[in-house]
């Protein structure tokens, strides 16, 4: 018991004794006494005096020394805040005025008449083998176009961190392969359509009238209506920027600095968001919003009243090159 009271006053003495020591001792780390932090050059102060920050490299690769300059910070800020409420606004937005349209004007039906029950071809199969194949590739592109922008955000909460990377490394090599057969279908939609939808002046009274669409009047038109003349060229020249800038990414460098990277980017995510709004539309009206107008890409052959009552100056002409009229026979109309 003696012996442990002298051990402890040992150690209390010894620290006592060398407290006064140790101060010196710290003290040689930081003599002024202030906070290290403070002192140090920090981002703002080094871009004051550079536009970028820039390091040194022993590779051949002189993009490599960059660390950072403003125009990342700003792609960055334009990626993270402005695209998601783009793509948001652009995409959703087209969903709620198609739903709209839908619940207060309803499906455009086929109206039944003489001609009923008659079939007449309006696309052959190469014209839907071209429209199909570019229109599959779309989808996929449009959907892990998607991901890049909204997928952290709502898909990777869902199934985990290592199941999106996993789906985020397929749906890249997805989306760098299909880029192909989409620019070579928008070749080929090019060459067999273009010539059907150059602009006539009898499509300026389509738009007038809204296309019949608030009214249900039919209007007079071509094998192409205005409406469709306008998803044709959006699809066109929207394809072009998409390949174009998409092309640029897919070979980085090649032609374009960082800067012309980055805005190449922006210009791609962007173009992209409202042309699946745009297609948005051309899919429900080819589908749920008119009755008769899938038919048109799944088989190739239309109900003639429909032809007459949406592409009625398109009807005179097909009838015009055969003597039999329709190219399809009447098929027999079950007995009620």
């Amino acid at each position: 018991m003696k012996t442990g009271l002298t051990l402890r006053a040992f150690v209390l003495v010894a620290a006592v004794s060398l407290a006064p020591l140790s101060a010196p001792v710290l003290a040689q780390g930081n003599p002024s006494g202030k906070n290290p932090t403070a002192d140090s050059v920090n981002e703002e102060a080094l871009f004051k005096q550079n536009s970028k920050i820039t390091g040194r490299i022993s590779i051949p690769d002189e993009k490599a020394a960059t660390l950072e300059q403003p125009q990342g910070r700003e792609w960055r800020g334009f990626h993270e805040g402005w695209m998601p409420w783009i793509g948001a606004i652009a995409i959703l937005g087209m969903v709620i005025l198609l739903a709209a349209f839908y619940f207060t004007k309803g499906r455009i039906m086929l109206e039944h008449n003489e001609h009923s029950g008659r079939k007449i071809l309006r696309f052959n199969t190469f014209e839907r083998f071209t429209h199909w194949m570019t229109a599959t590739c779309f989808i996929i592109l449009a959907l892990t176009g998607l991901n890049y922008i909204f997928g952290k955000r709502l898909l990777m909460p869902l199934i985990g961190p290592d199941a999106f990377a996993s789906l985020s490394q397929w749906s890249k090599y997805a989306h760098n392969f299909l880029a192909w057969p989409f620019i070579i279908g928008l070749c080929f939609m090019m060459a067999v359509w273009m010539a059907d939808n150059i602009p006539k002046r009898i499509d300026w009274d389509w738009l007038r009238a809204g296309g019949g669409f608030f009214d249900g009047r039919h209007l007079h038109a071509g094998r192409f209506n205005a409406g469709q003349k306008i998803v044709f060229w959006v699809v066109t020249l929207g394809g072009l920027l998409m390949s174009i800038s998409g092309i640029m990414l897919l070979f980085p460098f090649a032609a374009l600095d960082i800067n012309g990277m980055q805005i190449f980017q922006g210009v791609h995510a962007v173009i992209g968001v409202l042309f699946i709004a745009a297609m948005l539309a051309h899919i429900y009206i080819g589908s749920l919003g008119m009755e008769g107008a899938y038919d048109a890409m799944s088989s190739g052959e239309v109900d003639l009243a429909w032809a007459r009552a949406h592409h009625d100056l398109w009807v005179e002409e097909q009838q015009a090159k055969t003597a039999s009229g329709p190219q399809v026979p009447r098929r027999p109309v079950p007995a009620e």
